[in-house]
Formats: structure tokens, C-alpha cells, sequence
């Protein structure tokens, strides 16, 4: 309405702030409101871009609708523009229309809109159990404590909805402050002296910019869940589709309970038992914990009775030796992604293993087709997870994907019930996830070892599988060789040429270069076969690369992490040298 009136009437006419602007940025007119703007009105031959901010390119664009606006003289400006004339003789005729009252009135509804924010207290009865009674209590005694007068600070209002979780309310206006703080109540928590063999954490799910409370409510317990998935002392703030990760300092603890392996395994069964066929599927570039895993569930639908196959489109160097045995003892059946999405119909159950990740898998289209999808995996939670899945076991305190297969045979199979081969593979898979048992092993993952080498794994068999052949083993070497060294502890390098095993001897480098005194992380990089970057990256846990590779599209542990990347070797190397600078 405004535009419309101002096109009707000369500028010298218009009751509004007014200045007129050539074609080079310099006032040429202003009218006897202009001091309503500016706090001296003598501006004529001032340059325009000076004075607001504002370009002539801008003016050329308000004079076509778009909104441009200005905060001068305490107060805010929308720029109504009209241009006649073309090309050097352009002349812009510019209003100010205060709209001051507008914008504090959009500030504020921004400000007052309701933020939800779950907290979880991480691990809660494995640290109560493991402590005296009377500590127990001090200990949920403080939390509760630090969480309340956290929030407090923030005006939010604080519901404990059970001994280990909490629901809170809180402004928007008080979302950049919480941001600011890195949401330092985690370090608090974690400070609590515990006399447990590992610290409190809480897990903290915070969503905002939801179009209305509810919307609200499930980007909170999405953001919540990620936290948990991806091991728990952590927070992940969820506005709309963008999310934000803080936190992620301790290595995830172990679950004491076996009861959740044990419900997943019934329940599992049971999809199994329901369905016509089951398709089992590991991620792209298949590894020996995959692969391994794959075994271990073909196991669990052969003791149904229902018919299985596993999908699997290549097989590397890493596991030539495994899936040769397996294939020439006829008791498995092997399909390509083409064949299986022939095979897949509305009672076909998909079982993806060792990923939850769509983009990692062997082919992402079988989740379209499939009805019925079951995830388990070992890895901390992306964002990017599979959806709608019947069944999810995402367990990042676990070893490796057949641990956790591995306590689900237990519970769900018979007495016999894996035959050499398979426990075998389920072995090979925990021993090189854990790097020989070295890392992130807990005693869930020896009880389940042991397991498998009661149910006939043969552990010299098992090292069979690892061995590499001399041109690898000369890579390997090469590239541990010409490893770079810095001061604040990192270690990196770049194998030369495009290996098949890239992945693979990437990993036994970072490993191999963990070794060596003063070393607290390490990256390696090379290309395989198809030209594809692949990154390894391994930590003590001092340093948490899942965050830094997860930058480069990646993932991992805490301390083992990886990715796939199109730049070369080189460029992803300096990349990572840039952000370990700032560590």
C-alpha cells in the first residue's frame, strides 16, 4: 500500500525521510524529513554506501521489491525505492519507512518462542551400582543440583520425569548463551568425584524453531536419541534440519545388563521366523566385522528355518581368504544388490549390519523396496540414520557389529549353535575392530570371545585371515616410512598410488603409528582401486576424531574413526592438518 501511494507523488511531496541518489552513490537531494534518519541532515553529496551500508546494486534491487533495511538513529528503516532512467543517468529515489516497531515486535516473538530440552543422565545404574549406597545418593544428589541451577540461569523450568531424566522449558532468547557456554554442564557432571572406575555424563537433547511446541517436542528427543547413539555425554541441539554437536569427550562405557542383547535377540527371532526370506546386508566395501556379522545372523535364520541371503556386491583382498572358505563350504548363499531386489517382496525382512548410515550401504534403493528393515550396529549415531525401522540396535559401547551379534546367538540360537567357520568370522570381526583387543574392548567383548572359542574358533585360523600379501605389506611399510610428525602429538601420512586394500592398509598404519612415543592421534590417507579417498584416523583418547573426520563426511569412535572423501590424499591431509592445529 505504501509503494503504491509513494508512486503517485513527487518526493518533495512524500511526509517521509527522502533522498534522491545518482547513478555513482552520491546524494544528490534530500527533502526536509531526511533528519528523522541521519542525526545531521546536511548529507547532500555524501556517498550513500557510506552513510547506510547500502550498495547501489541493493537499491537496484529494492527498486525490484526485494526488502532491504537499514538501523540508523537508534531506530529500523525499510528502504522503498523507485529508479528512473538507465544506465549512467539512473536516479534512485529512496524512502525510509520506519519500521522500528515491526522489527522489535519480530525480535521479540523470536525471543519468547518455547524451546525444549531433554537431559539424560548417562549410564545412571551401572554408576549407582557400582558405588556405595550412601555415595549413590550424594552422587544423583548433585546432579540434580548442577542440572537445576544450570537451567536456572537461563529462566528454564526444570521437570524431572525420572531418576534419570529430565524435561525443560526455556526461551529462545537464551539458546545463543547455551550455544556460547558449549554447554559447559557437561564438564560439571563429569567433574563429580564418582569413586566409580568411570565419570557421571549426562546426554542432552535441546530442539528449537519448530512450528509449535510439538514440532519442538520431537526435534528435542530426536536430538536426545542421536546424543545417546552416539555414546552419551554430549549435546545435540536440533533447529529444523540443521544440527549441532557439542561435547563427545569420554569414551563410551560399557553396558553391565545383558538384558537388552537378550530382548533384541527374541525379538529379532521372531521378525526372522515371520518373514519370508531375509536379506543381510553390511555396509559398502565390506570388512571382516561385516562380513563376519553376515555369518553370524545367516546362522540365526538357518536355526528358523527360514530361507536367507547375503548381499554382497565385491569382496576385497581383506577378506579374499574368509569368503573363498565360505563360498567352497556350500552352506551360505551369496547375492548380488541386483538379485536381491528381485528377491524382495512386502514380507522380506532386511537386515542391515555394521551401518545405520544409507549412503554406506552396498545399495541405499533396498531400503525403498524393503517394508520391514532391522539395523545393528556399533558405531555412534549419525544424523543420517535409516528410518522406520522395525528393529534398532545401535549399541556404541560395543566392540565391533559381532559382539553384538555374537550376545544375541546366545540368547536366541540353541545349544550348538554356530558351526567353525561362522564363530570363527564373528572373532575375526571383534579382533580387528578392537585392533587385537587393544582398544575399546570391555568385558562384554572377552565374555564374548569366549563364547566363540567355546563354540570351536580357532584363534592361529583367525590370524590366517589378517595376513597380507608382500606388495601390502612393502605399501605399508613405505608409508609408515614417510609419516610427518608435529609437536602437539599428531601423526599423518599419505600412501602413494591407488591400492585395492586402501581402507585396509590405511588403518594398519594409523594403527602402527599409534606406537610411537608422544603420539595421541593419527590420520593416514590414500586412494584405492575406484580413485576414492580413504581416511583412517585413530586416537588414545585424548582426541576425539569421530568429530574431526565426521567434518569430512565421515565417522567412527572416539578413538577409531574413518572416511571417504573425492579430494586427493594431499588435500584431505593438509585439511585435517588445519584442524588439528586449532585442537
Amino acid at each position: 500500500m505504501t509503494e503504491a501511494i509513494i508512486g503517485k507523488i513527487s518526493s518533495i511531496d512524500v511526509p517521509l525521510p527522502t533522498c534522491e541518489v545518482n547513478s555513482r552513490g552520491k546524494i544528490i537531494r534530500v527533502n526536509e524529513h531526511i533528519g528523522e534518519v541521519f542525526i545531521y541532515s546536511d548529507i547532500t553529496d555524501s556517498d550513500f554506501f557510506a552513510i547506510t551500508g547500502v550498495r547501489i546494486s541493493q537499491l537496484a534491487e529494492a527498486a525490484d521489491g526485494k526488502r532491504v533495511l537499514v538501523d540508523r538513529n537508534g531506530k529500523n528503516f525499510r528502504l522503498i525505492v523507485r529508479s528512473e532512467g538507465a544506465d549512467e543517468d539512473t536516479v534512485y529515489t529512496v524512502f525510509f519507512i520506519d519500521v522500528t516497531g515491526f522489527e522489535n515486535l519480530k525480535v521479540r516473538y523470536s525471543d519468547e518462542k518455547i524451546c525444549v530440552c531433554h537431559v539424560n543422565i548417562d549410564n545412571y545404574d551401572e554408576l549407582i551400582s557400582n558405588v556405595p549406597s550412601e555415595v549413590g545418593m550424594t552422587i544423583a544428589a548433585r546432579i540434580d543440583s548442577i542440572v537445576r541451577k544450570w537451567f536456572a540461569k537461563f529462566e528454564g523450568s526444570v521437570t524431572k520425569v525420572q531418576n534419570t531424566s529430565y524435561m525443560i522449558y526455556l526461551h529462545h532468547m537464551y539458546v545463543r548463551q547455551i550455544v556460547d557456554s558449549k554447554f559447559n554442564i557437561l564438564d560439571e557432571v563429569r567433574e563429580i568425584e564418582t569413586k566409580a572406575d568411570f565419570p557421571a555424563s549426562l546426554s542432552i537433547g535441546l530442539g528449537i524453531g519448530g512450528k509449535n511446541i510439538l514440532e519442538t517436542e520431537e526435534f528435542a528427543v530426536t536430538a536426545l536419541e542421536l546424543a545417546l547413539g552416539r555414546g552419551g555425554d554430549q549435546a545435540v541441539v536440533k533447529d529444523g534440519g540443521r544440527i549441532q554437536y557439542y561435547g563427545g569427550k569420554n569414551q563410551t562405557v560399557e553396558k553391565g545388563n545383558k538384558g537388552k542383547s537378550r530382548i533384541v535377540g527374541h525379538a529379532l527371532k521372531q521378525l526372522i521366523e515371520q518373514s519370508n526370506r531375509v536379506l543381510i546386508m553390511g555396509h559398502k566395501g565390506a570388512d571382516m566385522d561385516a562380513f563376519g556379522s553376515s555369518l553370524g545372523i545367516y546362522r540365526m535364520c538357518a536355526l528358523s528355518g527360514t530361507e536367507a541371503h547375503i548381499v554382497i556386491d565385491e569382496v576385497n583382498d581383506s577378506l579374499h581368504a574368509i569368503f573363498t572358505q565360505a563360498k567352497a563350504a556350500d552352506n551360505y548363499s551369496f547375492i548380488t544388490t541386483q538379485r536381491a531386489e528381485k528377491l524382495i517382496t512386502r514380507e522380506t525382512l532386511l537386515i542391515v549390519l555394521d551401518t545405520h548410515r544409507p549412503s554406506y550401504l552396498e545399495r541405499p534403493e533396498l531400503l525403498e523396496t524393503a517394508e520391514r528393515i532391522v539395523v545393528i550396529d556399533h558405531h555412534r549415531k549419525a544424523e543420517d540414520s535409516i528410518e522406520n525401522t522395525a528393529l534398532s540396535y545401535i549399541e556404541s559401547y560395543a566392540s565391533s557389529t559381532a559382539e553384538l551379534v555374537t550376545e544375541m546367538l546366545q540368547y536366541a540360537g540353541g545349544k550348538k549353535t554356530l558351526i567353525k567357520l561362522e564363530a570363527e568370522a564373528l572373532l575375526a570381526g571383534m579382533y580387528i575392530d578392537t585392533n587385537r583387543f587393544a582398544v575399546k574392548t570391555g568385558v562384554r567383548t572377552f565374555e564374548a570371545a569366549a563364547w566363540l572359542r567355546r563354540s570351536g574358533a580357532d584363534t592361529t585360523e583367525v590370524k590366517r585371515f589378517f595376513q597380507t600379501d608382500l606388495e601390502d605389506f612393502r605399501v605399508r611399510a613405505k608409508c609408515i616410512a614417510a609419516a610427518e610428525f608435529y609437536d602437539n602429538g599428531f601423526a599423518v601420512s599419505v600412501c602413494e598410488g591407488n591400492n585395492q586394500d586402501a581402507q585396509v592398509i590405511n588403518s594398519q598404519v594409523a594403527d602402527e603409528l599409534l606406537n610411537i612415543k608422544g603420539i595421541k592421534a593419527s590420520f593416514v590417507a590414500g586412494r584405492n582401486d575406484k580413485g576414492v579417498t580413504c581416511v583412517s584416523a585413530r586416537s588414545l583418547g585424548d582426541v576425539n576424531v569421530q568429530l574431526i573426520m565426521e567434518k569430512l563426511g565421515g565417522g567412527g569412535h572416539l578413538t577409531t574413526a574413518g572416511a571417504q572423501v573425492e579430494c586427493s590424499p594431499e588435500e584431505v591431509i593438509n585439511e585435517i592438518k588445519k584442524m588439528t592445529a586449532r585442537i
